[in-house]
């Protein structure tokens, strides 16, 4: 058994004395782990860092198996990043969630390609914030648990569409909302339109696919939702509080 396929490297766990195990995902062949051979030793642990765009080849004698990796460096996009934050920080979470909450060996394309444009694009930092809260959006719907930003739960308008609600995923207009709205999750604009919006809408965003990811794609399995994604949020959060700089 075996294939050959572009991947983006999610995760690396160092096994043995210089060997890796290694999670990437690709477009055909979804989320998939291997051992990669030498995979933690100097000359090949470069290639094996998170986020980066990788040739890979996989082989096992059985397809249950777990198989070895080997690859070639496409794109180095945790190099690239390193020097700037909230890029690895994005970077970094995309990752840890595309890791945590997708079934192994189950193609998902659009999320494949998501991630991709996201990696290839890593070093825009906070101009692909928004991209990455629909990309989310679009992870959430591939598992089934996607939100319907479409029409207002209670009264079916189209207009003016302000909050989701936290039990349905649900969007609810900002006058059908009245005093429940304390009790709503915010919906960005930028759900909903091409604007790319700022610091708080960023937040507000992450808060608001954060809290599908935490009670659907990761609490159906009983796993937390990872620090990487939980540090992206705390990074953004602080970023909307300093409006100045931003003005």
């Amino acid at each position: 058994m075996e294939w050959e396929a572009p991947a983006i490297v999610i995760d690396a766990r160092l096994y043995g004395e210089g060997d890796a195990v290694a999670a990437v995902m690709t477009e055909e062949h979804g989320v998939h782990r291997g051992l990669a051979r030498g995979g933690a030793s100097r000359t090949k642990a470069a290639v094996w860092q998170v986020g980066n765009l990788v040739q890979v080849r996989w082989v096992a004698r059985l397809s249950e198996q777990l198989g070895t990796f080997t690859g070639e460096l496409i794109h180095p996009t945790a190099a690239l990043v390193m020097d700037d934050p909230l890029a690895l920080a994005a970077l970094t979470a995309a990752c840890a969630v595309t890791d945590g909450a997708l079934p192994e060996r189950e193609p998902h394309p659009s999320v494949f390609d998501g991630l991709l444009s996201m990696t290839a694009q890593a070093r825009a930092g906070e101009a692909k914030l928004a991209d990455h809260v629909r990309w989310e959006a679009i992870l959430l719907a591939n598992l089934g648990y996607g939100l319907d930003l479409t029409t207002c739960a209670l009264t079916g308008e189209t207009e003016d569409l302000a909050y989701v609600s936290p039990k349905s995923g649900r969007a609810v207009s900002r006058a059908a909302a009245a005093a429940w709205a304390p009790r709503l999750l915010k919906l960005p604009a930028f759900l909903l339109t091409e604007d790319p919006g700022s610091p708080a809408d960023w937040r507000d965003g992450l808060r608001l696919t954060g809290h599908f990811l935490e009670r659907d794609a990761f609490g159906h399995h009983h796993r937390p939702l990872p620090a990487a994604r939980i540090a992206l949020y705390h990074r953004v959060s602080d970023l909307a509080e300093e409006p100045a700089a931003h003005a």
